[in-house]
């Protein structure tokens, strides 16, 4: 069972940075999409940023692009969300996600049902 687990989370005050890692556990092979979504209370969860196996095709929602870069180091498993110019509307609880095997790019890696693991979260509040 392939385990994802979040960190980097925090508190901080609007224009702020940070950078949020997610490890990937009981890997067989690195032929995957990544993902980021978050939530917001009170609200469905939405998609963030992804990448693709390689790190050579990455996608951005719109009120993240110029700010948020998702990354991975695929020798350790590892997939990164450096954000910069944090705002209020940014506050969520942050999910990685993995998808299938031999899904080196989903045909829409924006879609949620096409990620079969999900981590537990990690928590972002931005202060005003």
């Amino acid at each position: 069972q392939v385990q994802l687990v979040e960190s980097g989370g925090g508190l901080v005050q609007a224009g702020a940075s940070l950078r949020l890692s997610c490890v990937a556990s009981r890997l067989t092979s690195i032929s995957y999409t990544m993902g980021w979504f978050r939530q917001a209370p009170g609200k469905e969860r939405e998609f963030v940023a992804a990448i693709s196996s390689t790190g050579r095709v990455t996608d951005y929602v719109d009120s993240v692009k110029g700010r948020f870069t998702i990354s991975r180091d695929n020798a350790k498993n590892t997939v990164y969300l450096q954000m910069n110019g944090l705002k209020p509307e940014d506050t969520a609880v942050y999910f990685c996600a993995r998808s299938r095997g031999n899904s080196a790019w989903l045909p829409n890696p924006r879609q949620a049902s096409d990620y079969n693991y999900w981590g537990q979260g990690t928590q972002v509040t931005v202060s005003s």
